[in-house]
């Protein structure tokens, strides 16, 4: 580490010495457990389409590759490259996602791909981590331009995404998105009355969905009447982390992968389970608290209100998506197909979460001195803001 000591100031110690190192560690464990997982999950599910038992092993292993350079990279930029960057990726991301309503690939009655050499890219992805920044752009920009409307803006951005999502239709991923914008919200300082009243909206949206949706309308059911439909996929999966244990079955030794279509995917974390117990799911649980909390405790001390909200945002999307997924696999909620950050299978979904990561890092690095922040040491600090009707 001397080539990264204080005496050093050229762009990579000055990164190293100034990033959370916690939270790269704790991205470093995450990528661990999803290369293991991966060995012991994919190769039953690869032989049972018939491809290569190592075929999904070598793509998550490209994948995870590809995702450490994304967080490492991210991380290295400013705050205003950040926002650019998430300005760029905002637009591609609504084109892209567009696009899928026209020429997706439809899968199970839903448009959310588009197929390109080699796999298949789910661009609503990407709309999480860069709507967040984009929106924390927008509604605190108005602290530096009194008359700027960029609350206005940002709901008719967030009325976009939520026609294109609807349209394919991705109500988990709607969700969260408006679980996020919401947040965001009230972190900026909207009276907890508006807040309330964007919850109500936001559940009439969850029946509604509820009504139109027949496949939202059946995974509700089920939850809610055990007894009704087929429930194969959850009662195999709470069947696992019964044979597995606290300290489970052994690596290799689970069933449950052989049984599970999405083993690999959407219910990685019941093979955790199995083979490996109780204890690594509460220590993989554990990871993904230190990663949020740091995240947010580090906010304590921001006096920059875009890096308040867009971090909020981004930490938010971030462990709402872990606690879906094992939320769903333990029958905590509705079953929804959402992977588990850097763990699940999926390309998209491994360098979306890495561009979060990176972006979250990229806007909690200590700083020196506060050019780099869009309001710069005038800003009161966040704490001490007043909150806006």
């Amino acid at each position: 580490m001397a080539s990264l000591s204080r005496i050093n100031t050229s762009p990579m110690a000055r990164w190293w010495r100034n990033v959370d190192r916690v939270t790269l560690i704790c991205v470093g464990i995450l990528i661990g457990f999803g290369y293991i997982l991966m060995l012991a999950a994919s190769p039953a599910v690869a032989v049972r389409i018939g491809a290569s038992r190592d075929m999904f092993i070598f793509k998550q292993v490209c994948f995870l590759m590809l995702a450490a350079l994304i967080v490492v990279g991210t991380s290295l930029l400013s705050v205003r490259a950040v926002r650019i960057l998430a300005a760029v990726g905002f637009v591609l991301g609504i084109m892209a996602t567009a696009l899928t309503l026209v020429h997706g690939i439809e899968i199970k009655g839903a448009r959310r791909w588009i197929a390109l050499p080699m796999m298949s890219v789910q661009p609503s992805e990407f709309l999480k981590p860069c709507f967040a920044v984009v929106t924390a752009w927008l509604l605190t920009e108005r602290q530096k331009r009194r008359y700027f409307p960029g609350m206005l803006i940002s709901l008719g951005l967030f009325g976009v995404v939520l026609l294109l999502l609807k349209s394919q239709p991705d109500i988990g991923m709607l969700s969260v998105i408006t679980t996020v914008f919401i947040t965001q919200l009230f972190v900026d300082g909207l009276s907890l009355f508006l807040v309330a009243g964007g919850v109500g909206c936001m559940i009439a949206a969850f029946i509604g969905a509820y009504a139109v949706f027949p496949h939202v309308r059946s995974r509700v059911e089920r939850f809610l009447h055990p007894e009704v439909g087929d429930h194969y996929q959850i009662d195999t999966a709470l069947r696992a982390f019964g044979n597995g244990g606290l300290l489970g079955r052994g690596p290799g030794e689970g069933r449950v992968k052989d049984l599970l279509p999405d083993a690999h995917a959407d219910f990685v974390f019941a093979v955790a389970g199995e083979e490996f117990g109780m204890i690594v799911c509460l220590f993989i649980i554990g990871v993904f608290g230190v990663i949020v909390i740091r995240a947010l405790l580090k906010l304590l001390r921001e006096n920059d209100p875009f890096i308040v909200v867009a971090t909020t945002g981004l930490v938010t999307g971030f462990g709402l998506q872990a606690f879906v997924n094992m939320g769903s696999t333990l029958h905590l909620i509705p079953t929804k197909g959402m992977t588990l950050p850097f763990i699940s299978y999926g390309g998209s979904s491994a360098m979306s979460v890495a561009l979060t990561i990176g972006m979250v890092l990229a806007l909690t690095r200590t700083r020196v001195n506060t050019a780099d922040s869009q309001f710069g040491q005038s800003t009161p600090a966040f704490l001490n803001r007043r909150p806006r009707p």
